[in-house]
């Protein structure tokens, strides 16, 4: 028995119509499955919570875009006893493309199908507040989540995804955020241990994958399965210089220039002067003065092909 949970509002409505799809294949080859679509925000991890908790299931396959993996990774009861597939439609596939997982729905069915290989993957885990959000791709402080906020509230990405030109509202709504935005002071903290002072900062990320925000490589050298977090903080330089750094974070060359400064650690504490939008995969979480950021002792088994 394969377990779906679907976002059938995945990428204006693609997410319905990827699973009639999905699903006539399983019927036609005679495959037992049961599927949950999700109604609301966060349904998904509710759905996941009672799945792999009263229910014991096992394996669960997700069928939507990096929010809706953010959803049942938040739900999921033991990563250590769980498998996850995953089906993207998103219109960014920030994870997928981190995990070089197939983009093509049917070609991922049948990986999921018939699985060859497995990765055991990092979950990242952010603390604010008594507050506990987990994260599969990256959690930012600042700008990028600025960014995140105003997708969900922007009919931008609505009309461009009808276009096939989702990625192109991340990169819309970036220009407008930085723009607008004040930078503020902030002090990260690496393994309780060293402590750094950055004064105008635009954003802090703590990364688990290579890309955020529909492709930006902002931790060309981050790794999900190696147990450390790769932190991202751009600091003192001019809007301007950022705007021509932007384009450069698509291939990972920005690392190059001064002001952007990269480091690996088990765990990251930021404070900033003043409240700062947040998000975990890009779904906002209320702005903070304090993120605390780490890794679950756990892995989790995620089918690759």
């Amino acid at each position: 028995m394969y377990t779906f949970i679907v976002n059938p509002n995945a990428r204006t409505g693609l997410g319905l119509k990827t699973w009639k799809i999905l699903e006539h294949i399983l019927k036609e080859r005679g495959i037992s499955y049961q599927v949950f679509f999700t109604k609301y925000q966060k349904h998904a991890t509710k759905i996941t919570k009672k799945l792999t908790g009263e229910l014991g299931h096992r394996t669960v396959i997700a069928v939507g875009g990096d929010g809706t993996i953010n959803e049942v990774i938040n739900g999921i009861a033991d990563l250590s006893v769980t498998t996850l597939g995953y089906i993207p439609i998103g219109s960014s596939n920030d994870f997928a493309r981190g995990m070089g997982l197939s983009t093509d729905p049917v070609n991922a069915l049948e990986h999921i199908l018939f699985p060859t290989r497995f990765a055991y993957v990092n979950i990242g885990v952010l603390n604010c507040q008594n507050e506990k959000h987990r994260f599969a791709v990256s959690s930012g402080f600042g700008f990028d989540a600025g960014v995140c906020r105003q997708i969900m509230v922007s009919n931008l990405k609505k009309v461009l995804n009808r276009l096939h030109l989702g990625k192109l509202s991340y990169a819309c709504v970036a220009i407008q955020q930085l723009l607008s935005m004040t930078p503020r002071q902030m002090t990260l903290v690496l393994d309780h241990d060293r402590q750094i002072i950055f004064d105008k900062v635009y954003f802090a990320a703590a990364m688990n994958q290579k890309v955020e925000g529909g492709g930006f490589k902002f931790c060309p050298k981050a790794d999900p399965s190696d147990d450390m977090l790769d932190i991202i903080v751009v600091a003192g330089l001019s809007k301007l210089k950022i705007l021509t750094l932007l384009p450069t974070a698509f291939p990972g060359w920005h690392t190059r220039f001064k002001g952007v400064y990269i480091y690996r650690c088990r765990e990251a504490a930021f404070q900033s002067e003043r409240p700062l939008p947040v998000h975990t995969d890009g779904e906002p979480v209320f702005p903070k003065r304090q993120l605390n950021l780490s890794l679950e002792e756990e892995h989790l088994r995620l089918i690759l092909s």
